[in-house]
């Protein structure tokens, strides 16, 4: 039998199975490789692309960061300047009110004759085109996002910058991933580079950054997905540095150790903002679910949403803009509590209707302001009732804003990393666990979907929520396979197999069988539909038109699964991983025998060790 190494090579899974000795040559040309590797070369030039997203974002980062100093300075203080003013010292009096009107009208022209798509808040538009559009984003994203949103956060809008950057380092990434000849994955893990590589950019935040793109866009954990990301958000660090300065981005004092008892308050703590932030979620998708029953353009709601910003930065101007210092000056805990919850409940409402009118805006920095907000007050309430020192307002207004963030998105662990890589406050790691954790519970109790995927779920796309090692990856198809099979030799006949077949031998109620050498090794299969084409004094060895599709014993489920999927077979030889001899033939069926046995695992509840009394 002449093989091609082409045939050879889609032929099997394996690498360096020596088959007949006879095939040696043969597989050396084919060049049949082993099971796929954790780390290539086509890895590493994914690394490589994704460095050079990092830096690309990094500038689109500075350039958003100077475009919102920019409008902002010739919005509210009529003047051409890059200088970092939020709108707070705006001398405007009551024209103020017509600023967030203005720059709405912009952004919903924008976004109906330029794209619809930079409407919402960046991360769960950039999450659907990964679940449902294969990381596909049109290229005038890269640009009409940071553009749209720079203008409605330099016009007053209540949003931080970071949603619109990483949806930016998004769309820049899967343009690259477009231009260049990548796979779905590939492309997706472009796409998580640059919105990893953003958040960077604009927190410093590098290991968070990578923690969320895990979380919330590539939904996996494997080095084909992470290395990337890791290096694109190590490379937007380093840059950070040379385009901004190395302090945290948050300031707050320096925190001691938590005592037992304000631990216990930290948790409590995470409960009540947990409830916050369903509460949050819930007022916002209601709030746009009312602007959905307007019997007007969806163009013209920014602006209706800006009329409200203009109103109540009116009389409280610390609610417009970025307002990063706003966090700062809760985290110092110096703030009267009667002027921080008049502030954030403001500020929740600004945020909430400009957000569900559809306007371009992130939503960390509000979630954070407010959960800051809502954790000052809890400490200033508790500290009253438990003995001195045993909780910190800096640390119960951190606490609480990572745990908003925790309960609204259920990123919990980029919430907690988040907080402390911004801070750069060691002792509050504890603090920040609990409390997140506690908010996270809540949040997974009280509602079906997050901040995140509520928008995209309504659009029917699945989301998911778990990421857990395949089961199928735990076992191998030696030890699944049927072992008791029946093979014919290379050299039989036609009739003499025919005969067999007709018998009422019970090991012959297979579909197909084997055709091996004389040394055993798997040369082809036949299928009784074959046998009725074929005619009478042919041999098996005649009727192999193509090699076998085999995998060697040691090969995971999962692969073997992957191959018969790609090459639309049913089954597939199982071979010694030394000799090449068959070992059995693994089926789908078998597959599916495999998981039922792991789901029963998960499920069953058994006693390893029974102690006397109990059961």
């Amino acid at each position: 039998m002449d093989l091609k190494p082409s045939e050879l090579k889609k032929s099997s899974t394996t690498e360096a199975i020596p088959l007949a000795p006879s095939l040696g040559p043969t597989l050396s040309e084919g060049h049949i490789r082993h099971t796929r590797p954790l780390v290539d070369q086509r890895l590493l030039v994914i690394c490589a692309i994704s460095l050079g997203i990092a830096a690309v974002t990094s500038v689109i980062a500075l350039l958003l960061v100077n475009l919102i100093s920019f409008i902002t300075n010739v919005a509210f203080y009529q003047r051409i300047s890059l200088e970092a003013l939020g709108p707070a010292g705006n001398q405007l009096g009551l024209a103020v009110i017509l600023v967030p009107v203005v720059g709405g009208i912009i952004v919903g022209l924008m976004a109906r004759y330029g794209s619809k798509a930079i409407r919402g808040h960046g991360i769960p538009e950039a999450m659907e085109q990964v679940l449902s559009n294969e990381s596909v984003i049109p290229a005038r994203l890269t640009f009409l996002k940071p553009i749209s949103a720079a203008i409605s956060i330099g016009t007053g809008g209540p949003f931080g910058a970071e949603g619109p950057i990483i949806a930016s380092g998004g769309a820049f990434g899967s343009v690259v991933g477009q231009i260049i000849q990548t796979t779905a994955q590939e492309r997706k893990t472009l796409l998580a580079a640059g919105a990893a590589a953003g958040m960077t950019a604009i927190f410093g935040a590098p290991i968070s950054a990578i923690i969320l793109a895990i979380e919330l866009l590539v939904f996996e954990y494997r080095p084909r997905s992470f290395v990337p990301v890791s290096i694109a958000a190590a490379g937007a660090g380093t840059l950070r540095l040379a385009f901004f300065d190395a302090a945290p981005a948050f300031s707050m004092p320096v925190v001691g150790p938590p005592t037992f008892v304000g631990m216990i308050a930290y948790l409590c703590e995470g409960v009540l903002v947990g409830i916050a932030s369903v509460l949050v979620t819930k007022l916002v998708y209601w709030i746009e679910d009312q602007f959905e029953k307007l019997p007007i353009h969806w163009m013209w709601w920014p602006a209706m949403g800006g009329l409200v910003v203009g109103v109540v930065g009116y009389w409280f101007p610390h609610t417009m803009g970025v307002g990063y210092d706003n966090i700062d000056r809760i985290l110092s805990g110096l703030l009267p509590m009667g002027a921080i919850a008049l502030f954030c409940f403001m500020k929740l409402l600004s945020w909430s209707v400009s957000l569900g009118t559809g306007t371009s805006g992130g939503t960390l920095a509000p979630l954070f302001t407010i959960g800051g907000g809502i954790g000052l007050l809890y400490g200033e309430w508790i500290s009253q009732w438990l003995p001195p020192s045993s909780i910190e307002l800096s640390v119960a207004a951190l606490v609480g804003m990572a745990a908003i963030f925790a309960g609204a998105s259920r990123a919990m662990m980029t919430s907690v990393v988040f907080a402390f890589e911004t801070t750069r406050q060691p002792w509050a790691l504890l603090p920040l666990l609990a409390g997140c954790t506690a908010s996270y519970i809540v949040s997974c109790l009280r509602m079906r979907h997050t901040i995140m995927t509520e928008k995209i779920a309504r659009r029917g796309v699945a989301v998911p929520d778990e990421y857990g090692a395949d089961p199928l990856a735990q076992f191998t198809a030696g030890e699944i396979a049927t072992k008791a099979v029946v093979s014919f030799p290379v050299t039989d006949s036609i009739n003499t197999v025919r005969t067999q077949l007709s018998s009422k031998d019970p090991r012959f109620h297979h579909q197909g069988y084997p055709i091996v050498s004389s040394e055993g090794v798997p040369l082809g299969v036949f299928t009784l539909k074959d046998l009725m084409t074929e005619e009478n004094g042919t041999t098996l060895g005649q009727m192999i038109k193509r090699p076998p599709f085999t995998v060697s014993a040691a090969t995971s489920l999962n692969e073997a699964r992957d191959l018969m999927v790609r090459e639309k077979i049913g089954r597939l030889l199982v071979t010694h991983p030394k000799h090449g001899g068959l070992v059995g033939i693994l089926t789908r069926s078998d597959l599916l025998r495999a998981h039922s046995g792991k789901l029963s695992s998960e499920q069953k509840k058994e006693t390893k060790f029974p102690l006397p009394g109990f059961r």
